[in-house]
């Protein structure tokens, strides 16, 4: 029988007072193109005031209205929130940033930065614009989607990062110098999302730069927390990459976890990967059997499963979506449902919330305008038309605008109780927040394409089809046309060949109005052998090492998650 994995259409393919002209609180479903106006009001308002006011930095500051670099030093709003013009139809903004982000982002910096962090908002961000450009007017160059400035900024960029994963385990350290690789002295212990939340971006530029030594690495990585879970199925929450134990022992799907079960489905899907699903639906199973209590999901001991702290983190709001795309629809509303009910007691998410006590934790009652319930909402709106969603959607609105719109963009809640305000505005509220929420307000959006329309272009290699739907949405809302992948599939060697010819014959697409689509598999993915069988073996040029050299154990960079996670084991502090 073949391989088929239950993704919903959309995807393949505080009670505050309400804006004037807004529908009421009647039970009269929010109307989709008012808000959609307001949302996309929302964007420009933080959009335009980070150019004015932050640019070339990385975020906006909306309080002192100035900017700063945090993740690194590449503009990151401005690639994050690239693919989100697009989106919203605005082409010509779209064109000029491509041009902005050519000439003025530069990787080969002596900048301490985080792998993950990285690879989610800038590969991602850059893999997603690359693969949008054509639809957005972009003048390709020969050999498009296979070659292109944004692909090769995103193959430079990601190669940056292979250095973090020349450890013995294959699992990455947590940050890297972008110019001199993993800096000694460093901590060896990284959380398992930043080991486990690659395969999508990394497949991705694999696929299309010919160059396995990418998606190598993310199997590796994953496939070594498969074989570091307890005996009852779970996983913890950070690992030492040298020697492969357990530092924090906490299990749940919330912060440090999270986006490694989202890359596990996502990749699953993007690669048709029957082993990546069946993993997910194993991990799925013990995270039923010791987490999963009246439809909410509490933290508990990885090797006993007993309770370790009964709270709800913001960052779990992504698990209805992750549901729905496994066809379980009726569990994931009603998981939605508890976290709709805390959206709404508070007008926002906190970062943590005591599940038995019903309010916020200590130090943890902040709202950094997170789009994790809004993407659930999204999918399932997909998936379900159940008006409800709508409702959480026009809450988000309301509540945002009220509470933490300044002159100057969006400020982050730095407190739900009292709507105290932080000096930050994360590139992600543009990259996911405003993105999700246009997306849920807008059915006819081309993300929502249900393979009705498509483009056929030619590539080095033949003619392809893009643009008929099913992207994949990385974890930082940057979504991948997963037909994409199959478009480049030669030798690089060969590639540049084919290129010289196709610059002197190459043909523009052709529109079609109506494409029934063929499911293509790459089959399952067997263990890397040659040259990529062992990452302390590999250069990370292509060339093998000789036998005899073995690579220098090197400790783990600081890396940003122990800022919000306490180790060894005292992830959570209950201030009751």
């Amino acid at each position: 029988m073949p391989f088929r994995l239950l993704v919903p259409l959309g995807l393949l393919c505080a009670l505050l007072p309400l804006h004037h002209g807004a529908p009421g609180p009647d039970g009269t479903a929010p109307d989709p193109a008012h808000y959609r106006e307001r949302v996309k009001a929302m964007f420009y308002h933080a959009y335009d005031s980070y150019l004015e006011n932050a640019f070339p930095y990385d975020e906006l500051r909306p309080l002192t209205c100035d900017g700063h670099d945090t993740w690194g030093s590449f503009s990151l709003t401005l690639i994050d929130a690239l693919d989100t013009l697009l989106i919203l139809g605005n082409v010509s903004e779209f064109q000029r940033v491509v041009e902005v982000l050519q000439d003025n982002v530069d990787f080969d910096i002596d900048v301490n930065a985080s792998v993950f962090e990285t690879n989610i908002r800038v590969v991602g961000g850059l893999l997603s614009a690359h693969l949008l450009s054509k639809k957005a007017g972009v003048e390709v160059e020969a050999g498009w989607p296979c070659s292109g400035p944004l692909l090769r900024m995103a193959e430079e960029a990601a190669r940056k990062l292979l250095p973090a994963f020349q450890t013995p385990t294959g699992m990455p350290y947590g940050t890297v110098n972008l110019l001199h690789g993993v800096n000694p002295g460093e901590t060896p212990v990284t959380c398992t999302a930043g080991i486990g939340t690659f395969i999508v971006e990394f497949a991705t530029l694999s696929s299309l730069t010919g160059d396995p030594v990418f998606e190598d690495v993310a199997r590796v990585a994953l496939m070594r927390l498969w074989e570091s879970r307890s005996d009852i199925g779970l996983v913890g929450n950070h690992i030492d990459v040298l020697t492969g134990k357990w530092v924090a022992q906490d299990a749940g799907i919330g912060a440090g976890v999270d986006s490694y079960f989202e890359y596990l489905v996502k990749g699953a899907i993007l690669l048709q990967d029957k082993k990546l699903m069946a993993m997910f639906l194993e991990y799925n199973k013990a995270i039923r059997n010791y987490t999963r209590f009246d439809d909410w999901y509490l933290w508990v001991q990885m090797y006993k499963g007993t309770v370790s702290m009964p709270v709800f983190q913001s960052l779990e709001a992504y698990w209805p979506g992750l549901q729905s795309l496994i066809g379980d629809i009726d569990n994931a509303m009603r998981t939605f449902l508890n976290y709709y009910t805390v959206w709404k007691q508070f007008g926002g998410l906190p970062e943590f919330y005591n599940i038995p006590q019903g309010y916020t934790v200590e130090k943890r009652e902040g709202y950094p305008l997170r789009p994790e319930l809004i993407e659930s909402a999204m999918y399932l709106y997909r998936a379900t038309g159940d008006p409800t969603l709508l409702e959480l959607g026009r809450d988000a609105v309301e509540s945002i605008e009220k509470i933490s719109k300044v002159e100057c963009g969006f400020a982050t809640i730095k407190d739900l109780r009292d709507h105290k305000l932080d000096n930050r505005m994360e590139s992600f509220f543009l990259a996911e927040t405003v993105k999700y929420l246009y997306l849920l307000f807008d059915p006819t959006n081309f993300i929502h394409n249900n393979g009705s329309t498509f483009d056929e272009v030619i590539t080095p290699y033949g003619e392809c089809i893009l643009g008929a739907g099913g992207y994949i949405f990385n974890t930082e809302a940057h979504p991948i046309d997963p037909a994409a992948l199959h478009c480049c599939r030669r030798l690089k060697e060969e590639q540049w060949e084919v290129e010289a010819l196709m610059r002197e014959f190459y043909s523009l697409k052709r529109n079609r109005s109506r494409f029934q689509r063929k499911t293509v598999s790459s089959g399952p993915w067997e263990p890397p052998t040659g040259r990529f069988s062992s990452p302390e073996n590999h250069d990370w040029t292509g060339e093998k090492k000789p036998a005899k050299q073995k690579m220098p154990l090197l400790s783990c960079p600081s890396q940003p998650f122990t800022a919000k996670l306490a180790l060894l084991g005292q992830v959570f502090l209950d201030s009751s």
